[in-house]
């Protein structure tokens, strides 16, 4: 039977005045909020299931909810598809919970036995995604299922009635099997760490193991085995490695633009330079300069976050390139003009209205010729193109400047990614420029690809569709 509440505080009365199967909680309720329900109702029934869902999605708010005993963690939008797949993979490991439940009380059979007979059983534990092994007393591995096995022995080795001592090669969880092994009279202990499948490989697993335990009449409270679980938790670490690597790029490109104008602003502030208005007036200006970079930084942020979030509210319609061409050129000519770098247009005398939004395509072009000045010598060139070709329209930025090594250049349209070279070791960037542009250009259909020499220049281009929008 399904039941709506209100607010959490409903819910959690409801929950105390009967059991339930399955808890759906949003964080963010009003009077209890999600989490800190789901800690209520666990601790009122452990083997309640709950689904987790927010439009705040964090690694660490998955993480301490993961801690709290959810199953599950949807972040908005989802589908309600997405929504019945998770809720029914719930209500499967409710129902195992309850099955092993019932297998307790099976005293006189070896888990071996129960492994074997149990068919509904072993075809629940077969449809988890995450890695399930069952260890008997023996030593023996009893039940794993195709997740654990795809996990453990990639290369098809059967795993099933070997002792773990051989089947296992990971030695970190050949050791937290046998801790919970040993862990004789305790049945509500369990084990847990982190691991690597293979050295220097890229999957990273959270493995939990627990011992099974007999709660026999009397005093006896003999360990029947383990079972082990193994959650796959790759590309949290990878998400982890990008937020260190986003928080220390942010960091680093903030501190020195900051500690700038915080030093010009003291030297003006305690009239260091007040005899001398020019000077003043030039410090003001680098001071705007820093901001502006500043300003720009952020910019990128929210753009990909935008992206991201699917926030993006698009107007498609015909455009004409030339004029955006000629308009984001006349953006950089100060720029351009004070570095002796001359930007030349090579463009056919007339040029299809090209389908897509206007400002998207400001952007597009902006970075790329933005970086073409910026990555060029001085006294360089810059060059603009554009020809109608299969379907649509490609459009080049080509320059005579430092170029890119060839080891550098396949993540150029990466978030956060910047080449670096000798030359350009003090050009200041985010690394979002290119993905923006990759991101922006796909959402119309087109692609983007690059060429370039170290030494000699590079040369961006993209292609967009230039008769129906997507």
């Amino acid at each position: 039977m399904r039941i709506l509440v209100a607010d959490g505080l409903e819910a959690w009365e409801m929950a105390q005045r009967r059991g339930y199967d399955l808890l759906v909680v949003d964080v963010k309720m009003p009077k209890l909020d999600g989490l800190e329900l789901l800690g209520r109702a666990r601790e009122l029934d452990p083997d309640v299931v709950c689904l987790v869902i927010t439009g705040y999605a964090t690694l660490e708010l998955a993480v301490q909810a993961t801690k709290l005993g959810a199953y599950d963690f949807l972040a908005k939008p989802f589908t309600p598809r997405e929504l019945l797949a998770a809720t029914g993979k719930a209500l499967e490991v409710r129902r195992l919970a309850l099955e092993a439940r019932q297998l307790r009380e099976e005293r006189d059979r070896s888990l071996l036995e129960i492994a074997t007979e149990k068919s509904r059983l072993r075809t629940t534990i077969n449809c988890i995604g995450d890695g399930v092994l069952v260890i008997n007393r023996e030593g023996q591995i009893a039940l794993v299922n195709p997740a654990a096995q795809r996990l453990l022995a990639p290369d098809g080795e059967p795993l099933l009635g070997r002792a773990y001592t051989e089947a296992i090669g990971v030695e970190g969880l050949r050791e937290l099997i046998a801790q919970a092994l040993v862990a004789s009279g305790t049945a509500s202990i369990s084990f847990a760490r982190e691991l690597r499948l293979s050295e220097g490989g890229e999957t990273t697993v959270a493995a939990n193991a627990a011992p099974i335990v007999d709660d026999g009449f009397g005093s006896s409270r003999e360990t029947l085995g383990c079972v082990a679980a193994l959650y796959d938790i790759t590309r949290l670490k990878e998400l982890e490695k990008v937020r260190e690597q986003f928080v220390r790029l942010v960091a680093h490109e903030l501190r020195a633009p900051l500690a700038a104008i915080s030093q010009t602003l003291d030297a003006v502030l305690i009239g260091a330079v007040a005899a001398d208005p020019e000077r003043q007036a030039q410090m003001l200006r680098r001071c705007q300069a820093r901001a502006t970079e500043l300003l720009d930084l952020i910019e990128d942020l929210l753009r990909v976050s935008a992206i991201e979030a699917g926030r993006v509210a698009r107007k498609v319609e015909p455009v004409d390139l030339r004029m955006v061409i000629e308009e984001v050129i006349a953006l950089f000519a100060a720029q351009a003009s004070a570095r002796g770098i001359e930007v030349r247009q090579r463009l056919p005398a007339e040029i299809p209205p090209i389908i897509v939004d206007r400002s998207d395509l400001v952007v597009v072009l902006t970075n790329l010729i933005g970086n073409a000045l910026k990555y060029n010598r001085d006294s360089g060139w810059v060059e603009v193109s554009a020809q109608a070709v299969a379907d649509g329209i490609s459009v080049e930025v080509a320059d005579g400047g430092y170029g890119i090594p060839e080891a550098q250049q396949a993540g150029l349209f990466r978030e956060f990614y910047r080449a670096r070279t000798r030359e350009t070791a003090r050009v200041t960037g985010t690394g979002l420029g290119l993905s923006i542009v990759k991101r922006l250009v796909e959402a119309h259909g087109g692609r983007v690809w690059a060429r370039s020499k170290y030494g000699e220049g590079s040369t961006f281009g993209v292609w967009l569709p230039g008769s129906s929008p997507v």
